[in-house]
């Protein structure tokens, strides 16, 4: 059965999560299983894993969470030498199907290929309509099977893959982290800006393992090496590992809302902890807009880091004045609108016990349509808080994503075309304020680069959306 995702949800959610692993000798299909239950906030809709033995591709992959595709009848049929998995969240106006679960199989030739991508393609319409007036068909339906085409089609001219991906990145657009596998290698490669994340590490027994996040590198055992850099195509087999460069990027944009919402907070995104970065917010927001007030709390989980900074910066009591049920799935919620709309009190408890009679300063990640901020307010009011406070450490979202993040059109967002005080007074709280972006650079100021997308906040889009 299918559930088709009707609007969008009241968050910004990440698109997908992708990990690969190359360590012969090695039970490669369950280190790739490990790392996608690290990354499986990234995605829930779906999961999948492909294993390449040096001569064939085997794939498994279904709707539903990593624990729920995969068991140890499934895990004994995947051996092999190399391994790449991937979550995925479907985004707005998707399907959940298994059609669109990735790895996304193809072939090049005769050589079977595996490709898992975090991230959106642009101008996919001419791209499709161009490869298959050359004789390409096309199953899913999706941006990712648009690619694995254009590698293939980049490959044959070039006449080797690592080089025909080199190439088909110049005419991909938009944002991509993919892993392309073969049955003897692996290849990870990002989009010239940078936009999704997507980093290396090595095994004790000298395998190496890509990820989208290094939570992912964390659970197989594996330590941090790098990040793969913008345009980069790393080769990861027999010889080693192996990069090549292509033309990145005048300007370095990744998305600063990993650091955000999107990234768990025990992974380091270039060099900055997440955790870190998320305190760093709390306590600059509480510079930025104090008050007076009782006691913090945080909107767990991504709020929870900033409302410990918040508390610390202020000298406010920090409490733990929200209880998060981490097993109410987001399929299970959103069939009607009025499930939806109840969603929030199945996901959120206010603790009455702990905020009752207090003036609370609430800490979330941000706002999107904000009728979960306008619920959340009603129901610590019901628990009896005198005042609530609502601090958000992103600044206002009055932009739709392109580049893999479920938001559709402005119209959905509710900083759009309105002041802080009609948000306020919308939402029902006592008062409202967000991060700056200047606070926002300050809190993320340790990665090793500068350059942000910020398009959600600001309009400017590192790609142009085609027309």
């Amino acid at each position: 059965m299918e559930t088709v995702v009707c609007e969008m949800p009241d968050a910004l959610e990440e698109a997908c999560g992708v990990f690969g692993v190359y360590a012969p000798g090695e039970d490669v299909a369950r280190l790739a299983g490990f790392g996608l239950q690290a990354l499986q906030h990234r995605g829930q809709e779906s999961a999948g894993i492909a294993v390449g033995d040096g001569e064939t591709l085997r794939c498994h992959k279904d709707v539903g969470l990593v624990t729920q595709v995969f068991d140890d009848a499934v895990m004994e049929e995947l051996g092999g030498s190399l391994a790449v998995g991937h979550v995925r969240y479907s985004t707005s106006g998707a399907a959940s199907s298994r059609d669109a679960a990735q790895p996304h199989l193809s072939t090049i030739d005769a050589e079977s290929i595996a490709l898992v991508h975090n991230g959106t393609l642009l101008g996919t319409e001419a791209l499709r309509a161009s490869l298959e007036a050359e004789g390409a068909v096309f199953a899913a339906g999706t941006d990712s099977e648009v690619a694995a085409h254009v590698i293939a089609r980049a490959v044959r001219r070039a006449g080797s893959v690592r080089e025909g991906i080199r190439q088909a990145m110049d005419v991909l657009e938009g944002a991509y982290a993919m892993i392309l596998a073969t049955p003897r290698a692996l290849y990870a490669f990002r989009d010239p800006h940078g936009i999704r994340p997507l980093c290396i590490g090595r095994l004790p027994e000298g395998g190496w393992v890509v990820s989208s996040e290094t939570c992912g590198l964390d659970i197989a055992g594996a330590a941090y090496v790098r990040d793969v850099e913008p345009a980069e195509v790393v080769r990861l087999g027999r010889e080693g590992l192996v990069a090549e460069s292509g033309r990145a990027a005048p300007r370095r944009a990744s998305c600063i809302f990993e650091y955000v919402y999107f990234a768990r907070p025990d992974s380091i995104i270039d060099g900055q902890s997440v955790y870190q970065a998320r305190r760093a917010m709390g306590a600059i927001l509480s510079a930025e807009a104090p008050v007076q007030a009782d006691a913090v709390i945080g909107v767990p989980d991504s709020g929870t880091p900033a409302a410990v900074g918040y508390a610390e910066a202020s000298g406010i009591p920090y409490a733990f004045g929200i209880v998060k049920n981490h097993y109410v799935g987001r399929t299970f919620i959103q069939p009607t609108q009025a499930m939806r709309e109840r969603g929030i009190t199945l996901k959120l408890n206010p603790l009455p016990s702990v905020i009752a009679g207090k003036r609370l300063v609430v800490i979330d990640d941000s706002i999107v349509r904000g009728s979960t901020s306008r619920q959340l307010v009603s129901m610590l009011y019901e628990a009896g808080a005198a005042e609530v406070h609502l601090r958000i450490v992103s600044p206002e979202v009055r932009w739709p994503c392109f580049y893999g993040i479920d938001t559709a059109t402005r119209d959905q967002l509710l900083a759009a075309g309105r002041t802080t005080e009609e948000m306020r007074q919308w939402i029902g709280c006592d008062s409202l304020a967000f991060i700056s972006l200047e606070g926002l650079h300050r809190a993320v100021g340790g990665a090793r680069h500068q350059g942000w997308c910020e398009a959600c906040f600001t309009g400017s889009y590192p790609v142009p959306r085609p027309l």
